[in-house]
């Protein structure tokens, strides 16, 4: 019985200096050493950022000041010509009109599509 409570109080004792060694690496070394470093990261995140939006508002004003004025101007008109496309027909621009959407429900059940008419 004295050999089995030697050996039970040997391995309490193991496991609390055990225990305690690690507690003490994590709060005296890892922990303040970690802390530093996620400062570090936060101080260039906030320097970094700044920076990285100078920096695409001076690309995308340089790309529009480099684009030829018919680029812009092309496009501009294109932009438009949807708007009042899709002003005009609503919805049905992007989905069709209602024969298209009748004519693919019909596809889509199996039923033999109508000949189309030209």
């Amino acid at each position: 019985m004295e050999f089995g409570l030697t050996l039970l109080i040997q391995a309490v004792v193991t496991a609390v200096v055990v225990a305690g060694v690690l507690a003490g690496f994590w709060f005296g070394v890892a922990r303040p050493y970690l802390d530093k470093k996620v400062q570090e990261l936060i101080a260039a995140s906030q320097e970094i950022e700044p920076k990285v939006t100078r920096g695409v508002k001076a690309g995308v004003s340089e790309t529009l000041r480099d684009l030829p004025e018919s680029t812009v101007k092309e496009s501009t008109r294109q932009f438009i010509k949807f708007g009042s496309g899709l002003f005009e027909n609503g919805l049905s621009s992007f989905l069709g009109s209602a024969a298209d959407l009748e004519r693919k429900s019909r596809e889509q059940n199996g039923a033999a599509p109508e000949p189309r008419s030209y």
